[in-house]
């Protein structure tokens, strides 16, 4: 299977639009626009997507906005909410989206869906190491206890017995608890609700997808996000920061520190120059 593009481009309100559409409300009642004057202000009026865009820019730098209006115009699925406001449904409104006819949604993923999935994850995990503690006072009880068949209603018991009897504890914890959910890490639970989450077939707005992982677990991400735009069917518009994410082959990179907006090869990216720098000053340090 080829690339595919369900998303064609997408147009945000230029400077001229906003204008117009302020002077048809009341601008005393608000303290606050968003996301209007956002993009604008850098110069971010259309993106023309490839199977792999890329937005890159600084804290501020209206990267997760622009995910997070491409997504309400799109009506892709989310876990979790977003930065809304009183004027984010007129912002979108004034959004244009070309879709291709075979488009059949996607989803957007954030920070806030992959740290809420972790917590979820550690609240399960703690849950059961709970139980493995009752456990193990379970399995001491039942092997040192002294046990004597008084009726037919003791039958169960005396199995009990006769188990932690027969086996470790570690066996006897290991066999009462089979079929939990085995802990993970951070970084393990992280890249495991990318891998649920990403299908085929599908356009996926990823925010930041680096958080929470480890440079090992990036690279095999940009792995994932390689195969599935190439084999898959998938789009992808993500925002980061991760040198191993800038350099998929093939992506198209707007750079929002830029004014205005402009698209650029990832090693142009003052962040890469950054990094490059450094190894270099370092370099004579290296085995």
């Amino acid at each position: 299977m080829g690339y595919v593009m369900y998303l064609k481009y997408f147009i945000f309100p230029g400077a001229e639009v906003e204008t117009d559409f302020f002077m048809r409300i009341k601008r005393t009642c608000y303290d606050s626009f968003y996301p209007f004057k956002v993009l604008s202000a850098c110069g971010l009026s259309r993106i023309d997507c490839e199977p792999i865009t890329i937005f890159y820019g600084g804290n501020g730098s209206g990267k997760t906005t622009a995910l997070q209006v491409i997504a309400e115009k799109t009506g892709l699925k989310r876990d979790t909410g977003h930065n809304s406001s009183s004027f984010f449904e007129d912002y979108v409104a004034l959004c244009k989206a070309s879709l291709s006819a075979d488009f059949t949604g996607g989803r957007v993923i954030t920070s806030d869906d992959v740290f809420d999935y972790m917590l979820n994850i550690r609240v399960l995990n703690e849950g059961i190491d709970m139980k493995r503690e009752a456990l193990f006072q379970d399995y001491l009880d039942e092997k040192y206890k002294d046990f004597k068949l008084t009726s037919i209603q003791d039958y169960e018991k005396l199995k009990r017995v006769n188990k932690a009897r027969s086996l470790t504890q570690s066996r006897y914890i290991r066999e009462a608890m089979m079929g939990n959910i085995r802990e993970l890490s951070n970084g393990e639970s992280a890249f495991k609700y990318f891998t649920e989450k990403i299908e085929e077939n599908k356009l996926y707005l990823l925010d930041e997808p680096e958080n929470s992982l480890s440079p090992a677990r990036q690279k095999e991400l940009a792995g994932i996000i390689t195969d599935s735009a190439r084999f898959f069917g998938c789009q992808f518009i993500i925002s980061t920061h991760s040198p191993f994410l800038l350099s998929l082959r093939g992506a198209k990179i707007y750079d929002l520190d830029a004014r205005p907006v402009c698209q650029r090869p990832w090693t142009e990216l003052e962040l890469v120059k950054e990094y490059q720098l450094f190894f270099k000053e370092h370099q004579d340090e290296f085995v």
